[in-house]
């Protein structure tokens, strides 16, 4: 059969062989080779379990797209070109910046 693997050592003859201290692995060199152990001792420097990782992959999720129940309404409206272009020159966010600045006006203005 294709894709089996074999060995010459039989399950019996492994265990043997680890008990006599001849382990094809050695631990020691296999934390030294890895990008990261813990040691324990603090809990800030602790990786992040699976079960952490994935509630902060949820968050991530539960965040995307257009939020549920805005008030926000879809609207056309013409400005001049200009206020526009100054709008827009603060980069993104120059939507919320004019809703803002036309709910500032309507502090100091009658709503009618």
């Amino acid at each position: 059969m294709s894709g089996l693997k074999q060995t010459s050592m039989t399950a019996n003859d492994m265990l043997a062989a680890r008990e006599r201290g001849e382990s094809k692995t050695d631990l020691a060199k296999v934390r030294a080779a890895a990008p990261y152990f813990w040691s324990g001792e603090s809990e800030e420097e602790r990786s992040l379990s699976r079960a952490e990782m994935q509630a902060g992959i949820e968050s991530y999720r539960r965040k995307r797209g257009r939020p549920s129940g805005s008030c926000k309404e879809s609207t056309t409206i013409r400005f001049d070109r200009d206020i526009l272009e100054a709008f827009r020159a603060g980069g993104a966010g120059w939507q919320t910046r004019i809703n803002a600045a036309l709910r500032d006006w309507l502090k100091t203005h009658s709503s009618v």
